[in-house]
């Protein structure tokens, strides 16, 4: 199995709850992380300097294709920051969580509780 981390920012808080919230009951990620943070980027020929709030997001692999297309279904920004990152290694107790939560067979309210 491979994993991934998925980063992409947002400019509320409340929507970057929303779609975790959302990818989590999809099963499409294990867990997500918010993060406030302060960015600067090119837009429309200006610098703009922003406050935003980055989605982290654990999942598997082969789910980035659904995870992207959800993301970009929910996402308010025109061209939102979609990026993911391949996990070379990492504790396998937390991996085989990662599995265990994004199976699509499991029920939405299944058990389990871990990771972060």
């Amino acid at each position: 199995m491979q994993y991934i981390l998925v980063y992409t920012t947002l400019p509320k808080r409340r929507k970057a709850r929303s779609i975790l919230k959302t990818l989590l009951k999809e099963r499409l990620v294990a867990c997500g992380n918010i993060i406030k943070i302060d960015s600067g980027y090119w837009w429309e020929g200006e610098v703009v300097e922003d406050r935003e709030y980055v989605l982290i997001l654990k999942t598997r692999k082969e789910l980035y294709e659904k995870l992207e297309k959800k993301i970009l279904e929910l996402h308010p920004y025109e061209v939102p920051m979609i990026v993911a990152w391949e996990i070379d290694k990492g504790f396998e107790g937390y991996l085989r969580w990662v599995d265990k939560e994004t199976d699509e067979g499991r029920e939405i309210h299944g058990e389990g509780k871990g990771g972060d």
